[in-house]
């Protein structure tokens, strides 16, 4: 399992590479992160489960 204590506590669409991060994190497109993101808000439970992901997601093999 990932170390979520340097997990980043906002998904931050706002902001190109952190956009990025997210959408490698949850191997969805950006688009998708940032739909999720207007749809249900920030919170990256609330954004994987929204994209039908786990959270924590750990198929991204970013750790």
């Amino acid at each position: 399992m990932s170390d979520l204590s340097q997990e980043p506590k906002r998904v931050n669409v706002e902001d190109p590479s952190s956009a990025a991060y997210w959408a490698r994190r949850l191997q969805v497109p950006v688009e998708d992160v940032t739909a999720a993101v207007r749809a249900v808000g920030d919170d990256p439970a609330a954004v994987a489960a929204h994209l039908d992901r786990p959270w924590p997601y750990d198929g991204s093999g970013i750790v």
